[in-house]
């Protein structure tokens, strides 16, 4: 924490360190001022006396409140700063890490990490400078006026410091335990509530308000729960050291007051010693409430750190080859793939011949998706070769080989922007490449509809477009990068037919000139690719044209009959017609 974050602020630091040490001091000064007060001032009738001293207490409350002001605005900016890094390389970090990694530990776990976690380092990190600084400085000046004042009344104050010891270890383990329980309890809260919002459409529809309710109230019962016991945990610290203090000023005034009245020691030593003694076990008393506020931010550290040691499984070779150029030929060979005890690619084999076009077609879970993954390097097979004109996917950076390839599914990811921004996504274009990319994509049929035009604000995840839309901008997107390889991933699959109908047009132009790899659920929107490969259970059971496939009577067939049949169950289809799109 310290060598990356804290580190690059060292000045300011530097800076709110020197006011610390003169709000402190002047603390301490005021600790000071008890014995002239009480020896010089009260016990005389020297009015300059009483001027000159009220004056120096004085000035030590202004300098006081200056340097405190002074420093906790320099620290907070130290603080928030370095959680502003700590953010921004957290998230930068994630994003790197595999889809499996994201698979495994869900949003809401990770935005509690990004937001929750640094949030409550946040939280008590400015705290614990300040406070930590601030007082543990006073409480060395203090010690200081105290031992000069009367060393052994000084150790007689502190005597019950050592009986401390055993029980403070004990109760920052636990409230650093519970901390980490709480943290835990608040990333469920987190998932929760992004599964509820982002699925608040089905939530309704199934009516689902009350048991995500009751899932939310069970989750926070827990949570008030451990943040009880770490309220109390914390509170105890600093009772540990008034009971502390309570055995330690009854030690003072049995043996001060003794000497006092012996004449051993005037009035105004006790009252500077005494001062010295009740203003130092005000900063130890928040001392040892810091400790625990400090565990509890040592909790989300924990956490934090434990994502940043997460290293991504896929990683850029450590001498990669270029990657091809011109249009690409694809190969798989012999490709087997399991996640755990589930196989899901079973010695796959295929080609994709560059400039055309080939459909991946089959029942669900027979594999084909995760094809795309492969080509994209999400994941690496166990066994087999996945090459792009004649290079291995895992010989080339992972920034090349992504940038070779455009992707459209059939969930086009759109963000809580502008059209323009969605659309370009940081990309300096040209007004020509961005009016062509709106052409070519159909984009500029429903610009005109758009209150802004471009400038229309698209919602969350593109709430205020249609699904034909959104598609159509992930299209336009695609145009942009121009790519030699392009997947689409179903990407018309959850569009009526008229919006089917003009998104495949823009997906058919978009194709031209590209090594093009198609995962269809309609076959109606595949009939014309060059060839089909036909999966079925993680193996490819055949290949060939849409007509070869039909005339062969396999594995195509009775899916193309299946669908023929459905569809004209539902909508009465002609026998002699297309079974999705019900033309000849």
């Amino acid at each position: 924490m310290w060598t990356r974050y804290l580190k690059k602020y060292w000045k300011l630091l530097t800076v709110a360190l020197v006011f610390m040490a003169i709000e402190s001091s002047m603390t301490a000064g005021f600790a000071v001022m008890m014995e002239p007060l009480f020896d010089d001032v009260f016990s005389t009738d020297d009015r300059s006396a009483l001027l000159r001293v009220g004056l120096i207490v004085l000035a030590l409350f202004v300098f006081r409140a200056v340097s405190g002001v002074a420093q906790k605005v320099v620290l907070n900016r130290a603080a928030q700063s370095s959680m502003a890094d700590i953010r921004q390389d957290l998230l930068e970090h994630l994003m790197r890490l595999d889809v499996a990694y994201h698979n495994e530990v869900g949003p809401g776990h990770l935005i509690q990490r990004v937001e929750g976690d640094v949030g409550a380092i946040a939280k008590v990190w400015s705290t614990v400078l300040t406070g930590a600084g601030r007082d543990a400085l006073t409480f060395i000046w203090l010690f200081g006026v105290a031992m000069w004042t009367d060393w052994q009344w000084t150790l007689i104050a502190l005597i019950g410091a050592p009986l401390m010891i055993a029980p403070g270890a004990l109760l920052q383990r636990y409230v650093r335990n519970n901390a980490r329980w709480v943290r835990n309890i608040a990333a469920g809260q987190s998932t929760r509530l992004n599964e509820v919002f982002h699925g608040i459409t089905p939530v309704k529809l199934n009516q689902l308000e009350t048991y995500q309710s009751k899932s939310y109230r069970k989750l926070a019962k827990k949570r008030i729960l451990g943040e009880t016991r770490s309220v109390a945990g914390q509170a105890l610290m600093p009772a540990l050291i008034d009971i502390m203090s309570g055995v330690g000023f009854f030690g003072i005034l049995f043996f001060a007051g003794r000497e006092i009245q012996d004449g051993g020691k005037t009035i105004g030593e006790f009252m500077t010693f005494f001062t010295a003694i009740g203003m130092m076990f005000d900063p130890l008393r928040r001392l040892g409430a810091m400790s625990g506020s400090w565990q509890v931010a040592a909790a989300s550290i924990e956490r934090v750190v434990e994502v940043m040691h997460t290293e991504p499984a896929l990683k850029d070779p450590e001498h990669p080859v270029p990657a091809p150029t011109g249009t690409p030929r694809i190969d798989l060979r012999d490709v087997r793939l399991s996640y755990g005890d589930t196989t899901v690619l079973r010695g796959v084999t295929f080609s994709a011949e560059p400039g055309k076009t080939t459909a991946l077609v089959g029942a669900s879970g027979a594999g084909k998706s995760t094809i795309f993954h492969l080509l994209t390097r999400l994941v690496d097979p166990q066994e087999g070769a996945v090459t792009i004109g004649g290079t291995e996917v895992s010989a080339m950076r992972l920034a090349d080989l992504r940038g070779m390839i455009s992707t459209v599914s059939q969930e086009a990811l759109l963000f809580d922007e502008t059209l323009r921004a969605n659309i370009v996504l940081d990309r300096n274009v040209t007004d020509e490449q961005l009016a062509t990319a709106l052409k070519a994509a159909h984009v500029q049929d429903f610009l005109p509809r758009l209150s802004d035009g471009l400038d229309t604000r698209v919602g969350p995840r593109g709430s205020t477009l249609s699904g034909g839309q959104r598609q159509r901008v992930a299209i336009a997107r695609a145009v942009l990068r121009d790519t030699p390889i392009l997947l689409l991933d179903e990407a018309t699959s959850a569009l009526d037919t008229q919006s089917e109908a003009i998104v495949q047009a823009a997906l058919e132009e978009l194709a031209v000139g590209r090594t093009t790899v198609v995962i269809a659920h309609r076959l109606s929107t595949v009939r014309s690719a060059d060839k089909i490969v036909v999966m079925d259970a993680g193996r490819v059971v055949e290949e060939g044209t849409h007509d070869a496939l039909l005339d062969k009577g396999g594995a195509y067939a009775a899916l193309y009959k299946m669908q023929f049949e459905t569809r004209k169950a539902t909508d009465g289809a002609d026998a002699e017609g297309d079974p999705v799109s019900g033309t000849a």
